[in-house]
């Protein structure tokens, strides 16, 4: 992808606010609005830009207890434990990784209790052959 410097601005303005109306971003990246309309559309066209979606506020995330799930796949099984990971909505991301693990899976429960099921849940999986949970203490910032 060849994407340049008012691309990426774009993208990144995108991320903290997808509602940003088209006036706004074109004083951000110094075009005008239909420049900038038009770069959003070859952005969508090119699948650098495939959708938008709500961001849940500070307070709600807050709220919920967060946790990287280590998980060990059984040889050829990593796409029936992903098909079923994905149909669990506590499941926010799911990374394939190296080392001792085959996979993350960052979870979000509403209460330890609630991670505490998940989490047996997820062990139960066919395919899963052990699970290693770090619980999320503090999130210092995103992105």
């Amino acid at each position: 992808m060849n994407l340049d410097a008012i691309d990426r601005t774009l993208l990144n303005e995108l991320r903290e606010n997808a509602r940003c109306p088209m006036a706004l971003l074109a004083r951000k990246v110094g075009l005008s609005r239909t420049a900038v309309q038009a770069r959003i559309a070859r952005l969508e066209r090119d699948k650098v830009i495939t959708g938008y979606g709500a961001r849940t506020g500070e307070a709600y995330e807050q709220s919920l207890v967060a946790a990287h799930v280590m998980l060990t796949v059984g040889p050829k099984l990593s796409g029936p434990v992903e098909a079923a990971l994905r149909k669990i909505p506590e499941v926010r991301s799911l990374l394939s990784i190296s080392g001792t693990f085959d996979m993350i899976a960052i979870v979000q429960a509403g209460s330890i209790e609630g991670l505490d099921a998940l989490i047996d849940r997820i062990g139960l999986l066919d395919g899963v052959e052990r699970t290693h949970t770090s619980v999320v203490l503090s999130r210092r910032f995103e992105r």
